[in-house]
């Protein structure tokens, strides 16, 4: 059976020129629509999917707002979203807020000017960009981070995740547990620091204030770990709330001449293509990023092709990870 793509690369055009020429838009060139229309009745191509239903849309193009794209798990979530939407005849915007409110509303400004077909956020947590959305009725669906005001979202259980991260510390004997993570009241490092005090709790251990918030960037991590571990009594186990920010961490284990394993424990949210090169190999709390991305796209699409059903919420589920960085004999 062709496909939009197949058609795309008969008539010599892109995939959102394609949808777009067989959904009637007036920006489509009259004779690249001719092409289009001719590609199509020689493979026997039907529209089908929610990219037929976009009645009311200017471009078969989705926004995709994310807070870092150097961090490989919104790069794993970009993935899983393009593969979705191009399949379904839709191209794909990346724009990279970098947790900045304003940032993050220039591009939904932008999104709104150039009309594209829906948004997929990671939201900063400002109610005004999703409010924005909603008056102009685009479609809008949340990843990673609730959508302030509710609406369409897919998220990770980060809470209990973090909890057995600290539950696996524990059982390998590590008492001096301490946790950076993000900013306080961003929702992922708010559940992310919850989870590791009711992992504490569970294993018996003390809270004993070994807690530090900073950005979700390595430069952060390592003030912050630096910090920690220049204490008379420092922690011997580290739960670190993402990899960019672990680097930071493993740096300056480096600096102070501490192993991990051997000196300080060190588990981190998310599995990076080279947390296995690392000597010993980095324990992680590994998330299914691609997928959070894929269902994310699935969910809006379904609302470009005009279902108005009430807002959903779909939790997924990540695991631990366990290797030699959380090993006391490494």
């Amino acid at each position: 059976m062709a496909t939009i793509s197949d058609v795309a690369a008969r008539a010599g055009v892109s995939t959102a020129t394609v949808s777009r020429a067989l959904n009637g838009k007036s920006t489509v060139d009259p004779e690249l629509a001719a092409r289009v229309a001719a590609a199509a009745d020689e493979l026997g191509y039907r529209p089908n999917g929610p990219a037929r239903n976009l009645r009311k849309q200017e471009t078969a193009v989705l926004a995709l707002i994310i807070s870092d794209v150097e961090n490989p798990f919104f790069t794993a979530i970009s993935r899983g979203v393009e593969d979705v939407a191009h399949a379904a005849g839709f191209s794909v915007v990346l724009c990279n807020s970098d947790d900045d409110p304003a940032k993050e509303r220039e591009y939904l400004d932008v999104a709104l000017q150039e009309r594209v077909a829906g948004v997929l956020l990671s939201p900063t947590g400002r109610e005004e960009g999703a409010a924005l959305l909603r008056a102009h009725a685009t479609p809008i669906v949340a990843l990673d981070r609730p959508l302030p005001g509710g609406g369409d979202t897919v998220l990770v259980n980060s809470g209990s995740a973090a909890k057995n991260a600290t539950l696996h510390l524990a059982e390998q004997g590590y008492v001096r547990i301490g946790c950076l993570t993000g900013p306080s009241g961003m929702p992922t490092a708010d559940a992310r620091l919850n989870g590791y005090r009711e992992g504490l709790e569970a294993a018996g251990l003390a809270d004993l204030g070994l807690v530090r918030h900073t950005e979700f960037r390595a430069a952060g991590a390592r003030r912050a770990a630096r910090q920690l571990l220049d204490q008379d009594e420092p922690p011997d186990a580290l739960l670190v709330a993402n990899n960019a920010m672990v680097v930071g961490v493993l740096e300056t284990l480096g600096e102070l001449g501490l192993r991990a394993g051997r000196d300080v424990g060190v588990i981190a949210f998310d599995d990076a293509p080279w947390a296995t090169l690392l000597d010993p190999p980095l324990s992680v709390v590994s998330q299914p990023a691609y997928d959070m991305g894929s269902l994310g796209a699935q969910l809006l699409l379904r609302r470009i092709g005009g279902d108005r059903g009430e807002p959903t919420t779909r939790t997924l589920s990540a695991h631990l990870v366990a290797r030699g960085s959380t090993e006391r004999s490494t």
